[in-house]
């Protein structure tokens, strides 16, 4: 998934669509190809420009928030549009995305369990129903079984700060909802609410910044399916269950970022301006929330409304636990740091998803690279947060080699070790000055210019195992280049 600014900054671009580049230094690699991922059924990866965050750094509001207070948004799309993004947005650059619901019972295929068996009629998930369940099981039979028994909010809160969503489609809500009759988790299943225990954890234990996914329509809600037939000139669904959820859910759990989806009709339909226009006016967040760009589909989905998350392209296509998962499907913490280095590297923030089960587990395999993740980012963390884009993203000469820029110091990934004592760079021009060294490591690397017209080659020094910073990849600090 993709999100992308609404304001430019310099050497990137406003938004960036398949096949547009973001440096000319590197023909040969494109950042708008970072959408075209490999996700598993387990760990989805999203690429975004900054994202639903759950970040790993202190937020400082600093005195750009007055720009906040003093400005008023019209329920337009360009006034709305206008609005800077919230000061704690550049700042985290990685965070976890949760999908977890009465989806992760069946914990089959995907967390569109229900829409590909009854309206899709997947054989594949009716063959699954039909060996597994009686002929008049329903998909609602599934919520008592939803019981989240081993769910401990202050445990999960540990293990995200360690690593360095409110309704789905189904419509089900992870807390009590007036309008959702007992389709929730507190009238039904586990009998808790699951979103402000974890939301409560989550602040007063850790400094991670609380974001809560929300879909706008839902497949087999009778008013959705009325106002749908009708063309979306009534508005029951809209009137009478999805502003009184959105309004009740950004006023008890106030989240920092809210990620709309699910939106199949005009902007009209969804009252989507005037919504936004309350959210960043009148709002409990309106200072610090952060939203995305699907709130319509008749021309301004990924167009208006936040930062872009069109092109998500997950692949195999399961957000939630899926018991039917083979290890072929996890991606390694050496995939995973690559994604956030190459998604970094171009202005972007990497999102992991993460599907608990039924019972409220995190499973092994996804704390093991959450904790891997989290030990890598406490040695390289510092090339990661309040990073910017350098001029050049990939090395024009290295292929494994990624950058970004804080200050004046460049950041230069290494994500293959050299097979020989030298390391070939061709962005960096030196200087005299130049100092070359590796995060995590104490002593200096020798390096010399590669040539007369710039590159630089440094020398790895034999270094002991137990001496190395990092299992997985390296970053050299460049200081004083050009």
């Amino acid at each position: 998934m993709s999100v992308f600014r609404k304001f430019k900054l310099p050497q990137l671009i406003q938004r960036v669509s398949p096949g547009s580049e973001i440096a000319e230094e590197i023909p040969r690699f494109k950042c708008s190809e970072l959408r075209s991922i490999n996700k598993n059924q387990g760990w989805v990866v999203e690429r975004l420009y900054s994202l639903l965050k759950m970040r790993f750094t202190q937020v400082i509001f600093i005195l750009t928030l007055l720009s906040f207070v003093a400005s008023k948004y019209d329920p337009t799309w360009e006034s709305l549009d206008s609005r800077p993004l919230p000061p704690w947005y550049d700042e985290a650059k990685f965070g976890i995305f949760m999908h977890w619901g009465v989806y992760s019972v069946p914990s089959f295929g995907t967390a569109w369990f229900w829409y590909r068996w009854k309206h899709d009629q997947d054989p594949t998930f009716v063959e699954f129903m039909k060996n597994n369940f009686p002929p008049d099981f329903q998909y609602q039979d599934f919520a008592p079984m939803f019981h989240a028994e081993f769910f401990d909010p202050d445990a999960w809160a540990d293990l995200l700060t360690k690593s360095g969503a409110s309704k789905h489609h189904e419509g089900w809500t992870n807390w009590r909802s007036n309008v959702s009759w007992n389709w929730n988790s507190v009238d039904n299943g586990p009998h808790r609410d699951l979103v402000g225990e974890l939301a409560t954890s989550i602040r007063t234990k850790t400094n991670i910044t609380f974001g809560l996914y929300h879909s706008l329509y839902e497949w087999f809600n009778p008013l959705y399916l009325k106002d749908s037939a009708n063309h979306f000139e009534t508005q029951d669904y809209v009137e009478q269950v999805l502003m009184p959820e959105l309004y009740d859910v950004i006023n008890t759990y106030k989240p920092e970022y809210l990620w709309s989806d699910g939106a199949s009709g005009p902007d009209t339909y969804w009252e989507s301006t005037k919504f936004l226009a309350w959210l960043y006016n009148e709002s409990p967040v309106k200072d610090t929330v952060l939203t995305n760009d699907r709130w319509c589909d008749n021309g301004c989905l990924c167009h208006h409304g936040g930062v872009y998350t069109c092109h998500d392209r997950y692949n195999p296509g399961a957000w939630g636990y899926r018991r039917n998962v083979d290890i072929g499907s996890y991606l390694s913490i050496n995939q995973l740091i690559y994604q956030l280095a190459s998604t970094v590297s171009c202005g972007g923030n990497m999102l992991l998803n993460v599907g608990p089960t039924a019972d409220g587990r995190i499973i092994p395999a996804f704390e093991e690279r959450l904790l891997q993740m989290g030990q890598w980012l406490s040695v390289n963390g510092e090339a990661i947060y309040g990073t910017k884009p350098w001029r050049a993203q990939n090395d024009t000469v290295n292929k494994d080699v990624w950058y970004t820029l804080k200050n004046e110091t460049v950041y230069a990934f290494v994500l293959e070790w050299p097979s020989t004592d030298h390391l070939n760079l061709g962005a960096p021009n030196s200087t005299e000055d130049t100092q070359v060294t590796m995060l995590g490591y104490d002593g200096k690397f020798l390096w010399e210019p590669a040539s007369a017209k710039g590159g630089m080659v440094i020398d790895f020094p034999p270094i002991a195992i137990n001496k190395i910073p990092s299992e997985w990849a390296w970053v050299l600090k460049l200081e004083n280049i050009k």
